[in-house]
């Protein structure tokens, strides 16, 4: 799976616990978009989370 360029998050993995209580390992991918962003001044295809997206840490490329 793909990771933030800009905060570096990516999958986290923990414990699904069924209705009888059994434990098994899963995943929880990060919401990871590809855009165009701004980088050195230079349009550039990045992959960013909503996060960071919605913060405003990075500039659209229009």
């Amino acid at each position: 799976m793909a990771k933030c360029d800009i905060c570096g998050k990516g999958v986290a993995f923990g414990n699904q616990a069924s209705h009888s209580n059994i434990k098994t390992r899963r995943t929880w991918g990060a919401n990871i978009k590809k855009v165009r962003a701004i980088v050195n001044g230079t349009p550039k295809r990045v992959n960013v989370c909503t996060r960071c997206l919605r913060s405003g840490k990075i500039e659209r490329a229009i």
